[in-house]
């Protein structure tokens, strides 16, 4: 099977990442009571939603064309991507948020990184499921 490359333009990449990044350090700032480090928030939450499109797209224009075309190895391959992918997103995130931060922040620990991101990409690959459209689900993307 021959995969083709997946591409999109960096400024569709951005805004939709920048919108996701802001609105969940927003969140987390006010839920932790400290509005004041909403910006090291959206620093955390930038490394999930830009960086997490990044290790989607390793995945879809480097992993899968050099995995074997049975969907078993497609989607083993896809989750290792994402847990291994969200640790390093993680550790970046924490590294980010500790060196902008002047107060302590209640940040996740590293280890969580995988597991939380591999659930958010299950959740995020639901809508186009929901709507027909390719997605990791149905393995058409």
């Amino acid at each position: 099977m021959t995969w083709q490359s997946y591409q999109e333009p960096l400024r569709v990449t951005l805004v939709r990442t920048g919108l996701v990044g802001l609105l969940v350090g927003l969140i987390a700032a006010r839920v932790q009571g400290q509005r004041a480090s909403w910006p090291q928030w959206t620093a955390f939450a930038l490394w999930f939603s830009f960086g997490g499109h990044w290790v989607e797209l390793f995945f879809l224009n480097w992993c899968r064309p050099r995995l074997g075309p049975a969907r078993r190895a497609q989607i083993t391959g896809r989750l290792l991507t994402w847990l291994v992918g969200g640790t390093l997103l993680m550790i970046g995130a924490r590294i980010t948020a500790l060196s902008l931060s002047a107060q302590a922040l209640r940040l996740p620990p590293w280890w969580l990184g995988g597991p939380v991101f591999l659930v958010l990409e299950l959740l995020v690959h639901a809508l186009p499921q929901l709507r027909g459209q390719p997605n990791f689900y149905n393995g058409l993307r």
